[in-house]
């Protein structure tokens, strides 16, 4: 069973082709960027397919992070997926960027919870807590990062995304320092693949994860009156 994997909504394009039966990547690539991931994705998964010596039909499942991230990446990753999925008759699941984040520190020991916490700007992260077998302690949220480190700090932790030092540096004086901080700008896109795997197609639907409305919003005196 081969899985295509999408990533374009934090601060990488990102493919990658998972054999489920080895648990191996057959390909993949990453290309670290802030803009740019619609003129940048569909060349890439071309290459990665086309060094995994696959055609489309050749795969179980497509799996695309959904977010939360990029408003406009996320809109690129999810169309493409779409679009693959439908064309090859192949179903599309969706991963969010926290829980990809966090999955490879899981993986390896998850006696000791994640904090996945993501920059959202102007002083907030987008923020999940997981403890034993990937339970969520904190579910999904956009907080402050002094309130987002307060919640967090219930002992030894492991932060990891863009948001990781920032929680960090407001971590509360009186209680124990995270175990580990990794500040990576996005997710290993074999962890979505992995994740997508396993997922159910009926409950991960390719569906953008937002937990904020987008900054940009209509002005009313710039609308034009209705005749």
């Amino acid at each position: 069973m081969y899985v295509l994997a999408i990533d374009t909504a934090l601060a990488a394009c990102s493919a990658a082709v998972l054999d489920t039966e080895t648990d191996s990547i057959v390909s993949g690539d990453s290309l670290l960027m802030e803009r740019g991931h619609a003129e940048a994705l569909i060349p890439l998964v071309e290459q990665v397919m086309a060094a995994a010596g696959l055609d489309f039909e050749h795969l179980s499942r497509i799996a695309v992070t959904i977010g939360p991230g990029s408003f406009t990446g996320l809109r690129v990753g999810l169309s493409a997926a779409r679009g693959f999925g439908l064309t090859a008759n192949r179903p599309v699941v969706g991963v969010t960027t926290l829980a990809a984040l966090a999955a490879p520190y899981l993986a390896h020991d998850d006696a000791v919870p994640v904090v996945s916490a993501i920059d959202a700007r102007h002083g907030h992260v987008f923020l999940q807590m997981f403890g034993v077998g990937a339970r969520t302690l904190i579910a999904p949220r956009v907080t402050s990062v002094r309130e987002a480190a307060r919640s967090v700090a219930i002992g030894a932790v492991r932060l990891v995304g863009s948001g990781a030092q920032l929680v960090a540096d407001a971590w509360p004086p009186s209680e124990k320092e995270p175990l580990s901080v990794d500040d990576t700008p996005a997710p290993d896109v074999a962890w979505v693949a992995r994740l997508g795997a396993v997922a159910d197609p009926d409950a991960a639907e390719p569906r953008p994860l937002y937990l904020r409305a987008p900054d940009a919003k209509p002005q009313d005196k710039a609308r034009v009156a209705r005749r």
